[in-house]
């Protein structure tokens, strides 16, 4: 990530939350129920390029045993800059930091992300587990 660039930890605007999960190809959501679900973030950062925010990422969970890494998005017009890799950079330091060593970290990856997560030591859980999830409407 070159110097244009500024990682802040937090999570961005319910605003910029929408709009990089729908211009990155996740799925989107209302501004509703962002401002519901971000408050309990247990730790967020974002990317800052000259005042705009062009990504971030979360992490969720009990804060002590099981944690899932959630909503690691890029803009399209700044990826493959490394962003990514030091939102995950971040997310994965401040885990490693500041949880017990046997907490279960966990993430689905779509696409090729795996190959980004697979650098922080993420490993696909199949054939012994298989993830599940539901939508409930």
């Amino acid at each position: 990530m070159d110097e244009r660039y500024r990682l802040v930890e937090g999570v961005p605007p319910v605003e910029d939350y929408c709009r990089l999960r729908a211009i990155s190809g996740l799925t989107p959501r209302t501004p509703e129920a962002a401002r519901l679900g971000l408050p309990h973030t247990v730790h967020g950062v974002h990317v800052q390029r000259d005042g705009a925010i062009v990504g971030m990422g979360r992490v969720i969970g009990d804060g002590a045993l099981v944690f899932q890494v959630v909503d690691v998005a890029v803009d399209p017009a700044h990826q493959g800059r490394g962003l990514g890799k030091a939102i995950m950079g971040a997310l994965v330091a401040h885990l490693r930091a500041r949880v017990p060593a046997e907490a279960y970290v966990s993430l689905i990856a779509d696409g090729e992300a795996h190959r980004l997560y697979a650098q922080f030591g993420f490993e696909p859980v199949a054939p012994a587990s298989i993830g599940m999830a539901q939508w409930l409407r």
